[in-house]
């Protein structure tokens, strides 16, 4: 048949082939996805699809009859075990499907729990899939007590769940401080003091020494030796990208599948995009963990599959919904050495990250202004004046000419 196949049926995949469609390839498409849902949002299932907010059809990223329309050929409930690089073929459950061209968009998984500290305990959870998390929901009525292992983004937006329901929760993070790896003091403070005020307990320097139960988990001893009673676990401690396939095809590997600047891989008839792909930067190499870049680097790719031959310039943005908190960020703080703060109005406050005088990224709480001013410049490479962006009467609209 030949045509694209692309393995992986998530927002990277979904956007590859909705652009391609949208480009005027005819051609076959073929989608590969592990669930059986159609390509669906992740991000709102620990914010608004765990609070039961939203329902199920709006996590769609299309509508079912959108992939039909489009003629696109959705493979769900289905596994691609391996890649003959040289028939140009991809094995899916006993079955070999051809390609012209091949995009992985595989995506990452999060990282569990070893089963010697009780990782295999059921009532431990982690938070990916919709499945991970229509197990997990009936778990969460009021007076419950819920442990979550890791304060990043994934486990603080858990915790505001739990504490918005009336659950007992606890937290703990090895780091001495909850968003280390990725955010300012500032920000780590201002989150913690927002969770506080929500009931939710955060032990920071607190590792988990191992979970307790008989089948299913009934306790936690912590590092410190504290023993506590648990009815849940989630697990955030992070998520590896999923480069099983491509390493047995003998791609190259590097931090996740390693791409050109136009998203090929080793292979000139392989591509990837999103979670699992790794690419050049800035004189450096990254993989990024977000919806923007799963959008932006899959529709790239597709315009390379067709002859673009156009570099990938990523330009990083992120949120987190936790309680009344919206928080955007843009730009990759990697580096600072000061950070600038600026009050906006009402509870509105934004953190500029600054590498001498350079500006490299904000995280901006409940000002929407602070944010797409900031992330404008960041794009432009403008650094303003950290005295202006300091001064809440400062009009930082001008900073844009």
């Amino acid at each position: 048949m030949g045509g694209i196949v692309i393995i992986g049926a998530g927002q990277a995949g979904a956007s590859l082939a909705a652009k391609l469609r949208s480009l005027g390839y005819d051609g076959a498409i073929t989608m590969i996805g592990e669930e059986p849902a159609p390509p669906y949002q992740r991000p709102p299932l620990s914010k608004g699809y765990l609070l039961g907010e939203m329902e199920l059809d709006r996590l769609y990223l299309r509508a079912p009859s959108f992939w039909a329309d489009q003629n696109v050929t959705l493979k769900l409930g289905a596994q691609a075990t391996a890649i003959d690089r040289t028939a140009k073929t991809v094995r899916v459950d006993g079955e070999s499907i051809s390609y012209d061209h091949l995009a992985l968009t595989t995506g990452s998984r999060p990282r569990r729990l070893p089963a010697a500290v009780g990782g295999e305990l059921k009532g431990v959870y982690t938070v990916r899939t919709l499945a991970d998390v229509d197990a997990m929901a009936p778990e969460f009525s009021a007076g419950r007590k819920l442990l979550i292992v890791g304060g990043g983004y994934i486990g603080l937006e858990a915790a505001a769940v739990g504490a918005k329901l009336g659950l007992s929760v606890t937290l703990i993070e090895m780091a001495p401080r909850i968003l280390q790896r990725v955010a300012a003091p500032e920000t780590s403070d201002y989150f913690r003091k927002a969770h506080a005020e929500h009931g939710v307990k955060i032990l920071e320097n607190t590792g988990l020494d191992r979970l307790t139960g008989e089948g299913h988990v009934s306790g936690a001893r912590l590092s410190d030796g504290t023993e506590i009673a648990v009815d849940f676990v989630i697990v955030g401690v992070g998520i590896t990208p999923m480069t099983i396939l491509a390493e047995e095809a003998g791609l190259e590997i590097e931090n996740g599948i390693r791409t050109d600047a136009l998203g090929r891989t080793s292979d000139p008839s392989i591509w990837a995009a999103g979670d699992c792909a790794s690419f050049p930067h800035r004189g450096g190499r990254i993989r990024l963990e977000s919806v923007g870049n799963a959008i932006d680097q899959a529709e790239i790719v597709a315009e390379n599959m067709l002859g673009a031959e156009k570099p990938y310039e990523a330009k990083p943005w992120f949120w987190s919904d936790q309680y009344d908190v919206k928080l955007q960020i843009a730009g990759l703080n990697t580096g600072y050495d000061r950070i600038v703060t600026r009050q906006g109005e009402g509870n509105a406050i934004s953190f500029w990250y600054y590498k001498g005088d350079q500006l490299l990224a904000l995280d901006a709480m409940n000002d929407a202004r602070a944010y797409m001013i900031g992330k404008r410049l960041i794009e432009a490479g403008k650094s303003p004046d950290p005295a202006v962006i300091a001064d809440p009467s400062a009009d930082l609209k001008p900073l844009l000419k």
